[in-house]
């Protein structure tokens, strides 16, 4: 696919938001501070972190995952899934599959008692460490979901699914965003996938994109930023070979992680929104770009993020260790934002 460096795309990146015309749209206040519990008419609810297997120093990821029940239970939530971003596990994975990691991190900390649904996950480059020097991250959390013994959910490196289950509003599609550096290279620890399975998953996409959908609204998902006001900025490779995608489709929706804040970025005359959740418990980054610069929303801080859906309305929140809501939007299926909170 041809690169991404055309006018039109510079153009693009350096314009800002168009608030005005957004708030024009309707005032947002009740759709930030009024939660409707689960049950509401029609409407189906997920959290989602990325950032959260870190090692060592768990206070970060306690606190998110103590918010994400105290949240539920507040707003008589019972999400019917959880999203994990990726980069689920940094550092050593001892035993693998096995590793006691597994039940203190992960079943422990989200326990079905609070969220009985799958947790859907995706890689991230910490994931694709081998370490120790013999466990391979990758196939052990593969192993892991294979197993029939957890909710923790990856079919494959990349897959797709409905939300939820009966009824589905949303069609997933996830990916492993974990693509060639520029110079075509994997390199290691954290090594990626090869040329061919990049070109392979590249064709699948698009071909996820091309089916009809039985579902109103469409969500993808990756690890990595396609674009970001956090350190490692906008992603080339992902700009070059998956913006396209995104423009030619209309992708309402992308999700990703990887710098650890929580962000919501908009960009004038484009369908993607990018909600960015890499607040669930690793160390967090300072920003490269102010909100003030390129938004509507972006913070350093720990938190997660909340997904509220209907047939007609997507409703995004980011939630801080608190449980306060630090900023909120919504889009419809034909599109329309507003933005607020």
């Amino acid at each position: 696919m041809d690169s991404a460096a055309s006018p039109s795309r510079r153009r693009f990146l350096r314009q800002s938001f168009a608030f005005s015309a957004l708030a024009s749209l309707g005032s947002f206040e009740s759709l930030a501070q009024v939660l409707p519990g689960s049950g509401a008419r029609g409407m189906a609810d997920l959290l989602m972190i990325g950032d959260w297997g870190y090692l060592d120093d768990h206070k970060g990821q306690t606190a998110v995952a103590d918010a994400m029940r105290a949240y539920a239970a507040k707003n008589q939530l019972r999400p019917e899934a959880l999203l994990f971003l990726g980069d689920n596990w940094y550092g050593d994975l001892p035993g693998g599959v096995d590793s006691p990691r597994w039940k203190t991190q992960f079943e422990d900390l989200y326990p079905a008692s609070a969220f009985p649904g799958k947790a859907y996950a995706i890689l991230g480059n910490h994931d694709y460490q081998v370490m120790p020097k013999d466990v391979n991250k990758v196939e052990a959390e593969l192993a892991y979901a294979a197993s029939g013994r957890s909710r923790f959910t990856m079919p494959s490196r990349w897959y797709s699914f409905i939300f939820p289950e009966k009824q589905p509003l949303v069609t997933f599609i996830a990916l492993d965003s974990n693509v060639p550096h520029p110079d075509g290279q994997a390199k290691a620890p954290n090594f990626t996938l090869t040329q061919a399975e990049h070109e392979q998953q590249l064709e699948w996409f698009e071909g996820e994109l091309k089916k009809p959908r039985a579902t109103p609204h469409l969500i993808v998902m990756g690890h990595h930023p396609v674009y970001s006001d956090g350190p490692h900025g906008d992603h080339p490779v992902l700009t070059r070979d998956w913006a396209p995608l995104f423009e030619k489709y209309k992708v309402p929706i992308y999700l990703a992680g990887h710098d650890h804040d929580l962000q919501h970025l908009e960009f004038e005359g484009h369908p993607t929104s990018h909600f960015l959740s890499g607040g669930g418990g690793a160390d967090l980054y300072n920003l490269k770009i102010e909100q003030s610069a390129r938004g509507p929303f972006a913070q350093k801080v720990y938190g997660f993020s909340h997904l509220a859906v209907t047939r007609e309305t997507m409703i995004f929140r980011h939630i801080d260790p608190q449980g306060r809501v630090l900023h909120s939007f919504s889009k419809t299926a034909d599109g329309k934002i507003v933005i607020g909170a």
